[in-house]
């Protein structure tokens, strides 16, 4: 995946060429460091501590390529561990403008199912996904009247998790105060619904997430959501990887070229216990500061990329930022919210319907996904830290490293990690569940908060239809105003064609015979538009 847009890089390169003056780059303005939480030497049984093998050490080779020990400490071979309680944090659930009106929305943060809603007011509402009375899933029930409604019985609440009615109940019986459900506190800021996950601790403002550039006047950004079937921490680390980008997503928009592959320069310059920033650029070619981006991972799963560019015909600074927020849904599982924007956008931005971006990300992700998935599976297998297992440059994988370490440092406040030094492997198996199958996968399928679009997919996050529209509320609507098009346009030009068939006049059945293949070719089209939003893409090994 891209550090720049993936969609298409008119952010920066329509700017670097609308001006007959050069652009110069002015520093980001680096805000104060992340929150720097004490740390201390603890002694964690979970966590396996593996020594990496001699042999790599010994070799100059190595250490002259191979990102290498970026501390005292870790010279010393002594693990610092920070105190850090992942529960303890924000999590981005979903963006604001998709979570649907009139219907519950199932979500999960690592292994913690949730519900989400929008009440009667309008105010969302965050529950634990369990009915108290039988263990159903709240997100597979309705609103009734804004209260979330259990579909298996017929329970409903409201508010601060109370049960509000309980149709079984006698008239003069009251409910049962334990006929609660668990709340979750959700906030949303800058167009994303966040979740604090600590029931013990109170949330913590000073935590939540605030991205600069997304509150600049004049910013516009393209945001979309995807389901993704490798771990969160692969994900992390598929984004922070600028090096693939050439290769993997060769001429895929109009930027990157697999001979533009080269060695890459890296400058960390924060390392806290909430994460790790720097600068990157090239080395061959353009190494003027207008090529450098800096890019800030911040915990628990947050990676911005940014850019300032002063035009020096105008002297107006443009803000151009790539944020990545992503979440944690499970063992080999993540979800990912994407926003690219900028202070200035490219006129032939404009010509692109929404839609077209939204799908081009989603080929963007699937020419990675069998790379990720197989590292996920072999990290999973092989049950050792990434020290042992990559070899990372340090002209292509220094933020790789900087990740992983990072991660040595906070993964016992994990349900599980996998670390550059250390691991702590799930306690439990991942829970695989099965999508139902028949008439009433139908039915589910065809609500709002399912995809609205009825059997033409089964649930598969191999599929780019359930990875990505379901949870988008623009494409939904597209691919069902495709359809209907296509099935209005297929019909008319049967008509015409048969119409054609009984008139006599010649003029009359040209004309009729010349609409039915207008209509036909725009029914192709629609055709053409749903396949682009619901296919995936297919790598042919043809591109050199």
């Amino acid at each position: 995946m891209a550090l720049f847009h993936p969609f298409l890089s008119h952010y920066s390169s329509s700017l670097l060429t609308s001006s007959a003056q050069p652009l110069k780059l002015v520093p980001v303005a680096r805000r104060p460091p992340l929150n720097v939480v004490p740390t201390r030497k603890i002694k964690c049984g979970a966590v396996a501590d593996i020594k990496p093998a001699a042999a790599l050490e010994d070799d100059e080779d190595h250490k002259v390529l191979l990102v290498g020990p970026t501390s005292e400490q870790e010279r010393r071979r002594e693990r610092i561990v920070a105190d850090y309680d992942w529960t303890e944090e924000w999590y981005p659930l979903y963006l604001t403008q998709d979570i649907p009106e009139d219907a519950p929305l199932g979500l999960t943060v690592f292994d913690k199912q949730l519900v989400l809603y929008r009440d009667a007011n309008g105010v969302l509402q965050c529950y634990q996904d369990r009915c108290p009375h039988r263990l159903a899933k709240l997100s597979e029930g309705q609103l009734v009247d804004g209260r979330l409604e259990c579909l298996y019985h017929g329970w409903q609440f409201e508010g601060a998790g109370k049960c509000v009615k309980i149709p079984q109940l006698p008239t003069d019986a009251k409910i049962p105060r334990s006929a609660c459900v668990k709340t979750y506190e959700v906030r949303d800021s800058q167009g994303v619904v966040w979740v604090w996950m600590s029931h013990k601790t109170p949330p913590n403002p000073a935590k939540l997430p605030w991205f600069e550039n997304f509150d600049r006047p004049g910013f516009q950004d393209t945001s979309t959501t995807h389901e993704l079937p490798y771990d969160h921490s692969i994900l992390l680390e598929n984004l922070m990887d600028p090096a693939h980008v050439p290769i993997s997503h060769d001429r895929t928009d109009w930027s990157a070229k697999r001979e533009d592959a080269q060695p890459l320069r890296f400058e960390v310059t924060e390392r806290t216990d909430r994460g790790f920033a720097g600068w990157w650029g090239k080395t061959i070619g353009d190494q003027s500061a207008s090529a450098s981006s800096f890019l800030r991972f911040e915990a628990p799963c947050s990676l911005q990329n940014n850019r300032e560019i002063v035009d020096d015909k105008t002297g107006e600074t443009h803000y151009f930022s790539g944020l990545f927020l992503c979440r944690p849904t499970g063992q080999g599982k993540s979800m990912l919210i994407v926003r690219f924007g900028g202070t200035k956008r490219s006129p032939l931005a404009k010509l692109f319907p929404k839609w077209y971006f939204h799908q081009n990300a989603g080929k963007v992700f699937e020419q990675d996904m069998g790379f990720l998935s197989s590292q996920n599976e072999i990290l999973m297998k092989e049950k050792v830290p990434t020290k042992n297992l990559y070899l990372n440059l340090k002209s292509s994988d220094t933020w790789v490293a900087e990740y992983r370490k990072w991660m040595d440092k906070v993964g016992h406040g994990m349900p599980y990690h996998f670390g550059h030094s250390t691991i702590s492997l799930p306690k439990e198996p991942a829970v695989v569940e099965h999508a139902p199958a028949g008439l009433v996968a139908g039915v589910s399928a065809s609500m709002p908060a399912k995809g609205g679009i009825g059997t033409m997919h089964s649930p598969n996050l191999a599929n780019r239809y359930f990875r990505h529209v379901v949870h988008c509320k623009g494409c939904r609507n597209v691919v069902k105003a495709f359809q209907a098009w296509k099935n209005v346009l297929s019909a008319i030009a049967v008509a015409l064609t048969a119409l054609a068939i009984l008139i006599s006049g010649r003029q009359w059945k040209a004309l009729l015979l010349l609409s039915a293949a207008v209509c036909s070719g725009g029914a192709y089209a629609c055709s053409a538009a749903v396949a682009l939003n619901t296919t995936n893409f297919i790598r042919t090994h043809r591109r050199l």
